[in-house]
């Protein structure tokens, strides 16, 4: 079994999740009316990617999720999961098993999933073409939708006929192959277009490079006079150039040495030379002057200090002689008059003697004397020993000093007889090198000449280079890098001795040419040259775009007549096929008669406009005239037994129920799908033709699985497994299943 099992989740009355598993070639689902079995056809529809609600027997997305109830609550999304066996790869897919879901939420967003994986819907649906299932069609055929086949238009009816042959890639592949002729050929119009375009260009460009191309021999031959004059010339400035400065530096060098002796035999009778001498002679002497005079101050400052040094001397030898003799020693007041108010506070004592007085007396003024007896009063003395320590210290000082005067005075008087005697010699130099002063100014004169040639010459060169680089210039304008071709001859015309005028007779000739070239305009060829290369390529490439289109267009004109001949011969085929399948199926129901299929041409009227010049206009006020041109179609032609009806149209309801149901079934059986859906074909049947339609499921279930959704006992009796769908008072759909197959082994 290919169709393994669905899985119904909130999907409409399917509140739970309920799953139909397909074990027989023909399962039946049954149950009253309004308990949800056609649910399960819609299900189909829905999970292989129906994208119109009204099929689906609604208005909006929501529309098909369980609503809820009082005791199940409403479900926010709808999903359903079909599993197909795919072991012998009937889906283009590398999986065992495929599992393909779909799920709507209550905002109206869709989600397709295949095992497992999201993917788009566009997946889904060329996953499914490929094995000739889709969401709607010949394979899933809903209650009232059975006579749809016979109500369709002729061009309609060939059209469902081809959509269950399978031809519908053959006429993808045609329109594909019509859609890229048109853009083809849109294509050869623009390149034409394009072509006509650039043809005024390229002519206009072709004459300027015939114009450019009488420039190039001239610029040939200017390229040739430029080799030989820039080598020339190169070398000649080169040579020029190492002439000047060789004879230039030892000529610099002779000025600089003459300068330099001729200044120093200037400085020899300058006068500022020889007062500066005597200035310095006199410097020299008012320094020994000075040494002198500080010497002597400095002696007298020492014999002053040692005088000094001698009264102190004797200042402290009395000091210490004075006291150490009593009578020089004294007692402070402060001490006397204590001594004397303590004779008072005795004598004030009451019966004091005057023998016991005169005790006190005694005492008191004995003791004064033997304190002051023993005390010496030294601070004199001890000023005395700093001045000496001072004196003694200034007058080593002075000592030092007096040496380093002694020794300056000595400098100072050689240096000033130095002065002196280099005087006495640069008098007898200064009549010497005025001779000499005279000889080399005329040395000088020569020398400055020389150099003011060579100057001259100097100046020379640099105008012939400045002049030559402005050639090189000029020329790479005309003739581009070939300019430098030039340094491969410098050394042919290294040695060459010839007059300058002959070099600016080929100057001359050399201006003339470029005076022509610039006459003529063609110093920008190469932009011209190259945009006439580029538009003849692009011409060139525009050309074979042209003939590769137009090749195109052959193999797309023999593609579509190859794809015609093949749908015709298939088509034709087919119908043969479904027309013998057809009449037996009719002969079947109908116990006799015949049925069949056959191409018709139906026409249609087309209003033409032609305006009063003739030409066609679709907003013309002219004539008016009726063409027909046709609709090719299929039109269906049944003749029932014993009676003279033939044509649907006469038809009653039944008639044209059972001839719907053998056209179905008939095209079912030529271009069989992996499973077909009745849902309840056969509500409009009697007893003794649902026979004949079981007879035909028998018939049928041999090439395709089928699901039947019926009320018919016969068609039950067919299958080999039954769901049943109820529903109770809360409006749930729910399963029950019998397996007649699994029963009937049992039994044996």
């Amino acid at each position: 079994m290919l169709l393994k099992s669905i899985e119904l989740s909130g999907f409409k009355s399917f509140a739970k999740k309920s799953l139909f598993s397909f074990t027989s070639r023909v399962t039946g689902i049954v149950g009253p009316n309004g308990s949800g079995k056609s649910n399960v056809a819609e299900s189909f529809r829905f999970v292989l990617g129906e994208q119109s609600i009204k099929s689906l027997r609604g208005k909006r997305g929501e529309d098909l999720i369980w609503n809820g109830n009082e005791n199940a609550p409403r479900a926010n999304r709808a999903g359903v999961k079909v599993v197909f066996d795919n072991s012998k790869k009937f889906l283009s897919i590398d999986f065992p098993e495929v599992t393909i879901e779909r799920v709507v939420h209550r905002d109206g967003n869709n989600e397709y999933f295949i095992n497992g994986s999201q993917v788009r819907l566009k997946d889904i649906t060329e996953l499914l073409s490929s094995a000739n299932i889709g969401s709607s069609g010949h394979h899933i055929i809903s209650q009232g939708e059975a006579d749809r086949i016979l109500s369709a238009t002729v061009k309609e009816r060939k059209g469902m006929i081809e959509d269950a042959l399978g031809l519908k890639a053959y006429q993808y592949k045609k329109e594909e192959s019509i859609r890229k002729l048109d853009k083809t050929r849109e294509n050869i119009d623009k390149v034409s277009s394009l072509r006509r375009e650039i043809a005024p260009h390229i002519k206009f460009l072709k004459k300027q490079v015939e114009k450019i191309e009488k420039g190039e021999a001239m610029r040939r031959e200017l390229s040739e006079r430029y080799e030989e004059y820039l080598a020339r010339e190169f070398a000649y400035i080169e040579k020029e150039e190492h002439e000047i400065k060789t004879k230039t530096k030892p000529l610099d060098e002779k000025l600089k040495e003459l300068d330099k002796t001729i200044e120093k035999l200037k400085a020899v009778i300058s006068e500022e030379k020889t007062e500066t001498r005597s200035s310095e002679l006199i410097e020299k002497e008012a320094l020994l002057q000075a040494v002198r005079k500080e010497r002597e101050a400095l002696v007298l400052e020492q014999g002053r200090v040692s005088g000094e040094e001698r009264s102190i001397e004797r200042l402290l030898s009395d000091e210490r002689r004075r006291h150490e003799q009593n009578e020089h020693k004294t007692v402070p007041l402060r001490e006397v008059e204590s001594a004397l108010s303590r004779l008072e506070a005795e004598s004030q004592t009451d019966g004091l003697t005057v023998s016991l007085l005169w005790s006190k007396v005694k005492e008191i003024v004995g003791g004064l004397i033997h304190t002051y007896r023993e005390e010496v009063d030294d601070a004199r003395a001890k000023e005395f020993e700093g001045e000496l320590k001072e004196l003694r210290k200034k007058t080593e000082e002075i000592k030092q000093k007096l040496e380093e005067l002694n020794q300056k005075e000595t400098d100072a008087r050689r240096a000033y007889e130095q002065v002196r005697q280099s005087i006495e010699a640069e008098k007898d130099e200064k009549r010497d090198s005025e001779k000499e002063i005279f000889k080399l100014l005329a040395e000088r004169q020569e020398v400055t000449s020389a150099l003011h040639d060579l100057h001259m010459r100097l100046e020379t060169w640099r105008r012939a280079d400045a002049d030559f680089k402005q050639e090189i210039t000029e020329g790479h304008v005309l003739i581009g890098t070939s300019i430098l071709d030039y340094k491969n001859n410098v050394d042919t015309y290294k040695n060459a001795n010839e007059e300058r005028s002959i070099q600016e007779e080929r100057r001359k000739q050399i201006e003339r040419i470029k005076i022509r070239l610039e006459d003529m305009g063609a110093g920008g060829g190469a932009d011209i040259l190259n945009e006439y290369k580029q538009a003849n390529e692009r011409d060139e490439f525009l050309a074979g775009e042209l003939i590769d289109l137009e090749k195109s267009v052959e193999s797309l004109t023999s593609l579509i007549k190859d794809l015609e001949t093949e749908l015709e011969v298939k088509f034709k085929t087919g119908l043969e096929k479904i027309n013998s399948q057809f009449n037996e199926f009719f002969s079947l129901m109908f116990g006799g008669g015949t049925a069949g299929l056959k191409v018709v041409k139906e026409a249609k009227r087309k209003r033409k406009l032609f305006d009063l010049e003739g030409e066609d206009s679709e907003e013309s006020s002219g004539d008016e005239e009726e063409t027909q041109e046709y609709d090719e179609g299929v039109d269906v032609d049944v003749s029932l037994p014993r009676k003279r009806i033939k044509g649907l149209m006469m038809l009653s309801g039944g008639e044209r129920a059972l001839t719907s149901i053998a056209l179905l079934f008939a095209i079912s059986q030529v271009n069989p799908p992996p499973f077909i859906i009745l849902d309840e074909t056969d509500a409009a049947l009697d007893e003794a033709n649902s026979k004949k339609y079981g007879d035909m499921i028998e018939t049928l279930a041999s090439k395709s699985q089928l699901i039947l959704i019926t009320h018919n006992r016969e068609t039950m009796s067919r299958a080999g497994s039954i769901y049943g769908v109820t529903m109770g008072k809360d409006g749930v759909s729910k399963l029950l299943s019998i397996s007649f197959d699994e029963a009937s082994e049992v039994a044996k």
